[in-house]
């Protein structure tokens, strides 16, 4: 279904958030290390790495839930250590553990959330019947939020966080727990409001998900920004193709531009071998020693 998923439009192709030199401490630990991003307006943009790496932190920094130590944010010009009631006009946050109110229904959730942004009552009850739509809950809008599935109660926390119109999503770990159905729809209802211009900045360990959905990719560890691009991009830095092996009962990785090179490599092999794309894991491994989600 197509929905007005933003009001206003947000401009071109400017960049609609921007870190600079961005850091959190907590005590003696860095948690986040003077992070520099521009973000552009539209566009799908993941943050990976494992845990501990400060995606989580950055998040939180960018939603104005935990105060920076040093550096700036900017979201579509505004400062989040200004006016805060413009920057919480603008963004959207699906946080990663469920924050629903259980004992109110799906239509009260909505409401609250409608209310507490002041829209005024005609607006927030055609807005809560296009978002039910949206996301597919329609029949459910009567049910306590306790009772639905996991899925659903994501995707009533994305209905909620559009509840005020707003240009840019925050989302950290969209899909954590689901199943591989739910996921998916989850998937669907991130393009869809890609396509109708939200912006979306996401955190994952999905390899799988950053692939799909991402237009470009942070690479975070020990809370510093390593490697930015592409999917595509990132890869080709270690090699597109990889040979596995076995070895000593260690899987060894060689890396190769492409795969003639990588087959003439295997021919000298007397080993079980397997021969695969990259992926962004490889790249997360190549550059830290460590695997996504460790």
């Amino acid at each position: 279904m197509q929905i007005d998923i933003i009001q206003a439009s947000l401009g071109g192709d400017e960049q609609i958030i921007e870190l600079s030199q961005l850091a959190k401490k907590y005590g003696d630990v860095q948690a986040v290390a003077g992070l520099d991003l521009k973000i552009d307006n539209e566009e799908i943009f993941g943050l990976l790495g494992p845990n501990g790496a400060g995606k989580t932190t950055t998040i939180r920094m960018l939603t104005m839930l935990t105060k920076p130590t040093g550096g700036s944010v900017l979201i579509n010009g505004y400062e989040t250590t200004g006016d805060l009631s413009k920057v919480k006009k603008e963004i959207g946050v699906v946080p990663q553990h469920m924050n629903l109110d259980l004992e109110l229904t799906v239509w009260e959730n909505l409401e609250l959330h409608g209310c507490l942004h002041k829209m005024p009552r005609a607006e927030r009850q055609q807005r809560m019947q296009e978002l039910l739509a949206f996301v597919e809950l329609t029949d459910r809008a009567h049910d306590l939020a306790d009772k639905l599935s996991g899925g659903m109660k994501r995707r009533l926390m994305i209905a909620r966080a559009l509840m005020h119109h707003p240009g840019i999503l925050f989302m950290d770990e969209p899909t954590a727990g689901l199943d591989p159905q739910a996921r998916r729809k989850i998937w669907d209802l991130i393009r869809k409001m890609n396509s109708e211009g939200m912006t979306v900045l996401l955190t994952t360990h999905y390899i799988e998900e950053a692939e799909v959905l991402c237009h470009r990719v942070g690479i975070m560890d020990r809370g510093r920004l390593i490697a930015l691009g592409t999917p595509t991009e990132l890869k080709k830095k270690v090699g597109e193709i990889v040979v596995e092996t076995l070895n000593c009962g260690d899987t060894e990785y060689r890396f190769f531009a492409g795969r003639e090179q990588a087959l003439g490599y295997a021919g000298n092999l007397s080993a079980n071998l397997v021969i695969r794309e990259a992926n962004l894991e490889d790249v997360f491994v190549e550059l830290t020693g460590r695997r996504v989600g460790a």
